[in-house]
């Protein structure tokens, strides 16, 4: 039914949130990994819309580049003037005279859209509705509009400020999102009047017109945590707090241990593998992926990573873009990998740092060891193959290559490759000094004799 028609999604960011104090468009700041606008325009994508239009303000280049990079087929329209929510519809309206089948008009800034909701909306239009409008029923309904219904049918949509009392006792709000059938969307949109007191041409009047039309308009109702919108600071921390609830239940349905999922903060495209443990106080930033049986331990912090089969991370570790572990690695504590590849059974256990490098197979990084990959010009690779030893602070010093099976003496610091199965120490000799310490013992005695009483 929806995955048979077509659906333009037309969605508004020419909001500049500038109650947020920030030089940052609204819709680019980001909850979970991922900008308002980025979770918005996927919800749509899920929701099989075949095409989107965003819609955003003069000189929003960047808003523009983000919506390009999500979805690279998407159209931008401009909005050159803000004259209201009709008005920046209607600046797509090249993209509405193709004749979709369906078209949602969705803002930016409410990023906890649901595709399901989406697609519950443009079934009402496959079943016959010209205009559906999704409600809610707040909590504190004092600021909203509230929709009016006759028969099952939505009559109006009244702002509060112009509702009368029995009007204003209605619990079901207007949650700013809304649809048209798309044969009939042009003609309603073009209808919308800016006959008010700040002249404007606002989209909730598409209700009335509609009506007048002899078109079925009906309502979509869903849980208030749908429409939230963004308009400071504080709401962007309370609508991150609601997706981290939302990702976190997702996980544990997936049968993930999170054994305090309050502490544990997700990315919306953390991905995770059967029986997988998180301990508490972990964070997941974007691009990560856990495969099955790993255990990722407390205060560890990972991004665009690849945890292996049965592998352990932490406590206290990171692991940067680029760090990939095969199964069973023990990545320790205070351990940072970063455009690495550790290969099965590596161990790591502590206080190193291994960046663009390659661990072989059952290799044991001791305490310490660093990769010395950048020269304050270029990065460089460190090769290290399968079973070899590390000893406990040593420094590698790229681009270096350890053979398989070869042994690192603690405390070197290597500067040219080690063949297979060979021994390399590079330090300073170690000289004794028989009775050395005795002796500067007895001249410090000596010395605190010599010194007169303060």
């Amino acid at each position: 039914m929806t995955g048979q028609r077509t659906c333009l999604a037309i969605v508004l960011a020419a909001g500049e949130g500038t109650r947020m104090r920030s030089a940052r468009p609204k819709v680019l700041h980001a909850i979970a990994g991922r900008s308002l606008l980025g979770h918005v325009l996927d919800a749509v994508f899920e929701a099989g819309g075949t095409v989107t239009a965003v819609v955003v303000g003069p000189g929003a280049e960047a808003v523009a580049a983000e919506a390009k990079r999500i979805l690279p087929d998407a159209d931008i329209f401009v909005q050159a003037e803000r004259r209201g929510t009709a008005h920046a519809v209607l600046a797509a309206k090249a993209a509405i005279a193709r004749a979709p089948d369906d078209v949602l008009v969705i803002f930016g800034d409410t990023p906890l859209i649901r595709p399901q909701t989406l697609t519950r909306i443009r079934k009402a239009l496959a079943d016959g509705a010209a205009l559906v409008v999704l409600g809610f029923r707040a909590k504190d309904p004092t600021r909203y509009g509230r929709l009016v219904l006759e028969g099952g049918e939505l009559v109006a949509i009244r702002e509060e400020a112009d509702a009368s009392p029995a009007e204003r006792a209605i619990g079901l709000c207007n949650g700013g999102l809304m649809a048209f059938a798309g044969p009939t969307a042009l003609p309603i949109l073009e209808r919308i009047g800016n006959d008010n007191r700040k002249g404007e041409y606002y989209l909730t009047d598409a209700v009335a017109i509609a009506r007048a039309m002899g078109c079925k308009t009906a309502v979509i109702e869903t849980e208030e945590d749908d429409v939230r919108g963004i308009n400071t600071n504080a709401q962007l921390a309370e609508t991150g707090a609601v997706l981290q609830q939302r990702l976190r239940q997702a996980a544990l349905d997936g049968g993930v241990t999170l054994v305090a999922p309050e502490t544990v903060f997700l990315s919306s495209d953390t991905k995770f593998g059967r029986d997988v443990v998180v301990e508490p106080f972990v964070v997941f930033g974007p691009g990560v992926m856990v495969e099955d049986n790993a255990v990722i331990r407390s205060f560890s912090h990972l991004e665009r990573a690849h945890v292996g089969k049965a592998a352990m991370v932490g406590p206290y570790a990171r692991l940067r873009p680029g760090a990939r572990l095969q199964e069973q690695v023990h990545i320790g504590n205070f351990v940072e990998v970063k455009e690495a590849v550790i290969e099965a059974g590596a161990k790591a256990n502590h206080l190193s740092y291994i960046g663009d490098a390659t661990v072989g197979a059952g290799t044991n990084v001791g305490a310490g060891t660093i990769t010395c990959n950048y020269d304050g010009v270029a990065k460089h690779r460190t090769e290290i193959g399968k079973n070899a030893f590390i000893g406990s602070n040593s420094a590698l010093v790229a681009p270096v290559k350890i053979g398989d099976g070869a042994y690192v003496g603690s405390g070197s610091v290597i500067t040219h490759d080690v063949p297979a199965a060979a021994l390399a120490l590079a330090r300073g000799r170690q000289v004794i000094k028989d009775g050395w310490a005795r002796r500067l013992r007895q001249r410090g005695s000596l010395g605190k004799r010599d010194t007169p009483a303060k």
